[in-house]
């Protein structure tokens, strides 16, 4: 097998001189380069010879003109409330990590749930020809783009849009089973904000199981997180434990009588049992608290939190994987729904309710 010319091509290298300079198409080439699934067949050494000479000659693809031939643009579009420590960094890991082995490029905006910000973003990132959009969290009831469209958590009837979601009912299920076999009958449930997708669609499926085991919806042991707080103003941040600390510190001014919390999120867990505790209560002898999420600090609180993990990072990969494909696949038909399992994780912060027994 031919190792190539002897004398390596000066300048900026292009596919063209790669492939000249190591005596094989540009065909191959560009295959073993792309990681093309074709590349399977051209034998192992040759892929090795075509990286190794890649690296070394430091060739760099051109997109710009990859994007002319095959009419992209070889970009997207990423609309998220946030990217703090928490859901939306779970979910963008995995994101990430497809959108980097495809090369494609990505433009991330922020809206902090802004409604103008949430419609004028999109007009933006159109004026930069992105090929579709990756919406996390994301409302797209106003939203109408000629490019496809995939939502995590977002639960939208829209035509052009997929929906990556969560079982929520099957969530319910195995929080409040938990709970229920522990001894737990009066429970508070800390209900999401108004402004965020899943909190109705969550509270939805909590009320269906709750009435199917017989557990009493008291709506003295309810409360909800604020989003009209969400501002400099009140000096904290949406995705900061004061979200649960403040509604929790409320509620144990009302009432004292229950013996569990089940969380929206684990952001909003943690400020939870910060005011229990300043209340003199302890997780979980007096009181057991159930998360939602599973982020990667759920399980070094003190003490460890119980939590229904969401495999975000794989609702990620899940979720540009389907962008990338229906990008490439204009006329494929795809689910309007991709639905994700949850997963109970019971860690400490949970036991039996106090003057009760196991079940």
């Amino acid at each position: 097998m031919p190792t190539g010319k002897n004398t390596a091509p000066s300048g900026h290298v292009n596919l063209r001189m790669l492939a000249e300079h190591l005596e094989l198409s540009q065909t191959t080439v560009s295959l073993v380069l792309n990681n093309s699934p074709s590349a399977r067949s051209i034998p192992e050494e040759t892929r090795r010879r075509v990286l190794d000479a890649a690296q070394r000659l430091h060739y760099r693809p051109n997109y710009f003109a990859r994007s002319l031939r095959q009419s992209r643009s070889m970009s997207v579009g990423v609309l998220a409330p946030d990217l703090s420590e928490g859901y939306f960094a779970q979910v963008m890991s995995g994101v990430l990590d497809e959108f980097t082995r495809a090369r494609y490029f990505y433009f991330t905006a922020c809206h902090d749930w802004k409604q103008d910000l949430i419609e004028m973003y999109p007009r933006l990132l159109l004026e930069r020809a992105v090929d579709g959009f990756l919406l996390i969290n994301t409302p797209t009831a106003h939203m109408e783009v000629p490019v496809p469209v995939v939502a995590i958590s977002t639960h939208t009837p829209a035509e052009n849009v997929t929906n990556i979601v969560l079982d929520h009912r099957m969530a319910a299920e195995q929080a409040l089973t938990h709970l229920y076999q522990l001894g737990h009958r009066q429970i508070v449930f800390m209900r999401g904000p108004r402004a965020i997708s899943d909190s109705e669609f969550r509270w939805e499926a909590i009320q269906h199981v709750a009435r199917k085991m017989g557990l009493a919806l008291d709506p003295a042991l309810m409360t909800r997180i604020d989003s009209a707080g969400w501002s400099m103003k009140t000096g904290y941040h949406p995705m900061a434990p004061e979200i649960g600390y403040k509604p929790m510190q409320a509620l144990i001014e009302r009432t004292h009588s229950f013996t569990a919390v089940f969380c929206f999120n684990d952001i909003a867990a943690i400020g939870a049992m910060r005011a229990l505790r300043e209340a003199g209560l302890s997780v979980p002898r007096d009181i057991s608290v159930v998360g939602f999420d599973d982020i990667q600090s759920a399980a070094y609180t003190a003490p460890p939190l119980t939590t229904v993990r969401q495999p975000l990072q794989e609702m990620g990969k899940r979720g540009a994987q389907v962008l990338l494909d229906r990008i490439a696949n204009r006329e494929r038909e795809y689910p309007a729904e991709i639905v994700m399992a949850p997963k109970l994780v019971i860690r400490e912060s949970t036991g039996p309710a106090p003057g009760g027994r196991e079940a």
